[in-house]
């Protein structure tokens, strides 16, 4: 959409970034290369650090320690407007006496763009976002995922380097925000922009990022693409938080080899079982997520020494699957299994789980072991 501009870079590189108040450290040590046109998304549990890093990426925050790098400039001391970014809130954060064309003109006037321009540009975003229809409506006739087209087309018609989203679909119900992710997914596309975006919500992240950047604590956990981080989470948090339902964790000793707990007998292979090796006569965490999980006669996961007997607690019905919740040994295990099994609460089971999908983890670091 630039009319006339000279394609520059638009990468984003923090490095050693800190963010502290007083003595609490909200950031620490980030270190971040974000590629040109990369849809890069943070992601983590509340009070993570993930919208406070972005806040300094806008220049809403000052950084403590560190350098932001946007393009070719070095951006720590310099004020929002001069960073060529902009920013999509939760809130929409419209003006509730501008009608949708006034609303995202408004930016283009404060820089006093002609009014011929204004319009090209205002139109053009509308009918990327196909709101062509409502730019004389007022914020307040609009419906939330309209509203959020609104601010999405504010943000496009500044043409900026990079785009910052800040949850922007959190205020939306879930069929809603499937739609919009999807709509998000097709700008990026079309404009071939840069874009940070911040959710606490993984399968956001999973389906919407060209990289995710894990946090807890204001700890990057692990930066990679969706399928590594769901193959080969680096830690027990990152196994934990990424997949849905959520990977199980069993606490289980080495045995010859094997990985024993009461009603659980499974023998790791490849890379797992020679890292767990020093492990011999020790525990560790052992994770497997639920779609690795089947129940024995239902399932093609071949049966060996791959066995867990336990107890149905909760079964879930959800149409073509069906999550169950069996207690094996006194430990909860969730797995998916197909929706037509009839399985009811008190029923003993066997589960069967695919050796080749399975994780191990330090129990003190929680750090992984290595993969099957």
């Amino acid at each position: 959409m630039r009319d006339g501009a000279v394609n520059t870079m638009s990468e984003v590189i923090l490095k050693g970034v800190y963010k502290r108040y007083g003595k609490t450290v909200a950031v620490t040590d980030f270190n971040l290369h974000i590629e040109d046109k990369e849809f890069m998304v943070f992601v983590g549990p509340s009070g993570c650090g993930k919208s406070t890093t972005l806040r300094m990426i806008a220049g809403l925050e000052e950084i403590s320690d560190g350098t932001l790098q946007i393009g070719e400039k070095i951006c720590n001391d310099l004020p929002p407007k001069d960073r060529d970014i902009a920013m999509v809130f939760q809130n929409y954060a419209l003006y509730p006496h501008m009608n949708v064309y006034e609303n995202m003109a408004f930016g283009l006037r404060l820089r006093k763009t002609p009014k011929d321009l204004i319009d090209k540009k205002v139109r053009e975003a509308a009918g990327i976002l196909q709101i062509e229809h409502l730019l004389g409506r007022k914020p307040k006739e609009l419906s939330g995922g309209q509203r959020q087209r609104v601010a999405l087309g504010r943000a496009i018609v500044r043409e900026p380097k990079v785009f910052l989203m800040d949850e922007p679909l959190s205020n939306l119900d879930a069929k809603l925000r499937v739609e919009m992710r999807s709509q998000i997914g097709k700008l990026h596309r079309r404009l071939g922009t840069t874009i940070i975006y911040v959710t606490h919500d993984q399968v956001e992240a999973m389906t919407m990022g060209t990289r995710i950047v894990v946090m807890k604590d204001g700890f990057i956990q692990q930066c990679d693409t969706p399928l590594n981080l769901y193959d080969f989470p680096k830690n027990k948090f990152v196994a934990g938080f990424i997949g849905s339902p959520s990977m199980n964790f069993l606490t289980v000793s080495v045995q010859n080899g094997m990985l024993n707990a009461q009603g659980l007998k499974v023998s790791p292979e490849g890379t797992l079982a020679q890292s767990l090796r020093p492990y011999e006569g020790k525990q560790v965490w052992m994770g497997i997520r639920p779609e690795h999980v089947g129940l024995k006669g239902f399932t093609n996961i071949p049966v060996g020494e791959n066995i867990m007997e336990g107890e149905v607690e909760v079964v879930e019905p959800l149409g073509a699957q069906t999550d169950i919740l069996v207690s094996v040994g006194g430990q909860i295990l969730t797995a998916k299994v197909d929706g037509h099994v009839m399985v009811n609460a008190g029923d003993m089971v066997q589960l069967v789980v695919d050796r080749s999908k399975l994780h191990a983890f330090d129990l003190q670091s929680e750090n992984a072991l290595g993969r099957s």
